[in-house]
């Protein structure tokens, strides 16, 4: 509060004063205007300053640290973005390019096998690719006399069997399916079962008994636009890299009661067979070289074919093989796709042949055994068809063809025993040319391959000699 004074009242020697404003904090005491600040009050002020000064300086480099760091997070996220951008571009691409009706090739998938797709949504993409395959022969049988002694007349009765296909394509007039060849072989009929439940005939394109595969061909004239609209074409993944433990789906037409789902983890890769332990019905894969994906996913008779998924929902096997002992569980084995892709394509390009009457099937007019494990250790004979006889007068005598050769391919496909040459034979009619691959004996015990083009001949000429097994040839030739 301010408090003025008339010191002239009171104090003649004050004169000087008698008009300062004083500062009073209090009736008494009267501050000295003229008085210099102390030493400790100039101190206290210069505390005060560098105080100020310090607080001021904390918070310019505060501010600066953080700014600093907002700008330097900021510059890392703009350059990482237009790369992940990029990479999620590329991935989009690839799905659509692996979704598109295929005409020469299997499309081939990108993405990795750690998807985090739930198993309903998987089933439900995956299914529509997924067809139910049935095959049905006419197979000779004995009655029941003959199992006694009795003798009587071979009966025929028709068998069917049930498997799975998976859709891979499509060319001009066909739509593909591809499936296992244990699943097709000696098929007189096929039908294809597709997720609407329309059923279609089916025809063989092309097998591989080798490898246990096959493709046929639905043509697309007799699908309708309904059923066109509720199928796909599966999307193809990279089985090289399905990792040990990664979960799979398996889908198949289980027991024939119709598509259904299972679910598991890939429990072995590279994983070899031999043939005592499978079910695929060849028994002709090389342990040292054919390779499958092992899973616990259930694979039941009727889901040969079927697909083995990855969790992108991408088809990274085919379904082929069950262990055979009751005593094992959670042993299902399926062909990876690394494998069978470019023998898919080969197939997939074959001309699609339906079976012919028997008076017009085609002949090679030889006789032959199959080429044993023991013949091929001991004597170094290569896996296919020991021709241990050439008819005279038949189309392989024609096309130079002589005794002591290995047939190991027919019309491009690889041949690995009689019973096999004897179905493949089944689909070409006499009078057509085909390239026959052997291998013929050379010096020194080696064998040269050579490839020649046959004319067939007609089977009811040569007595169907090329149906007939002769002796091994371990036991009949090197001896």
């Amino acid at each position: 509060m301010s408090n003025y004074y008339d010191f002239n009242s009171d104090n003649n020697n004050n004169n000087e004063l008698s008009h300062y404003p004083i500062l009073s904090d209090g009736p008494t005491g009267s501050p000295e205007p003229d008085k210099k600040p102390s030493k400790r009050s100039r101190n206290k002020k210069k505390n005060l300053a560098k105080r100020i000064g310090t607080l001021t300086l904390s918070a310019v480099l505060f501010g600066s640290v953080a700014a600093g760091s907002f700008q330097a997070v900021n510059h890392i996220y703009t350059a990482n973005a237009p790369a992940a951008s990029s990479g999620a571009s590329a991935d989009s691409s690839d799905s659509s390019r692996s979704s598109l009706l295929k005409t020469t090739a299997v499309s081939g998938g990108s993405g990795t096998n750690t998807g985090s797709l739930d198993v309903s949504d998987i089933a439900a993409s995956a299914m529509p690719s997924i067809v139910a395959i049935t095959n049905k022969s006419v197979q000779e049988v004995q009655n029941y006399f003959s199992q006694f002694g009795y003798g009587g007349y071979p009966q025929t009765q028709e068998t069917e069997s049930q498997g799975s296909g998976i859709i891979i394509g499509k060319n001009d007039t066909e739509l593909l399916v591809v499936t296992n060849n244990h699943v097709v072989e000696n098929a007189d009929t096929l039908s294809v079962c597709f997720i609407d439940n329309n059923v279609l005939e089916a025809k063989v394109k092309g097998t591989d008994p080798e490898n246990d595969l096959a493709v046929i061909a639905v043509p697309l004239d007799s699908i309708s636009d309904e059923t066109m609209s509720a199928i796909a074409v599966a999307n193809i993944g990279d089985s090289d890299s399905l990792k040990v433990g990664e979960q799979v789906v398996a889908i198949g037409n289980a027991l024939g009661y119709g598509q259904s789902v299972t679910t598991g983890i890939a429990s072995a890769v590279n994983r070899t067979l031999s043939d005592s332990s499978s079910e695929t019905g060849t028994g002709t894969d090389d342990s040292g070289s054919a390779t499958y994906i092992q899973t616990d996913a259930a694979i039941n008779p009727g889901n040969s074919g079927g697909a083995l998924l990855n969790m992108n929902g991408e088809v990274v096997g085919i379904n082929s093989a069950k262990l055979a002992s009751t005593e094992v569980e959670g042993m299902g084995y399926a062909i990876p796709m690394s494998r069978a892709s470019d023998i898919i394509e080969t197939l997939m390009n074959k001309t699609t042949r339906e079976k012919v009457s028997e008076g017009e099937q085609g002949s090679l007019g030889i006789k032959g055994a199959d080429v044993t494990s023991e013949a091929e250790e001991i004597y170094g004979l290569p896996k296919g068809v020991y021709i241990s006889e050439v008819v005279s007068g038949s189309a392989a005598e024609k096309a130079g063809i002589s005794s002591g050769s290995v047939l190991t391919k027919f019309d491009g496909t690889s041949i690995t025993d009689i019973s096999q040459l004897q179905s493949l034979l089944q689909y070409y009619k006499a009078g057509e040319a085909v390239d026959v691959t052997l291998q013929v004996p050379g010096q020194n015990n080696s064998y040269e391959e050579k490839t020649v083009s046959v004319t067939l001949g007609n089977s009811t000429d040569s007595g169907k000699s090329q149906e007939e097994n002769a002796p091994s040839p371990a036991m009949n030739n090197f001896r």
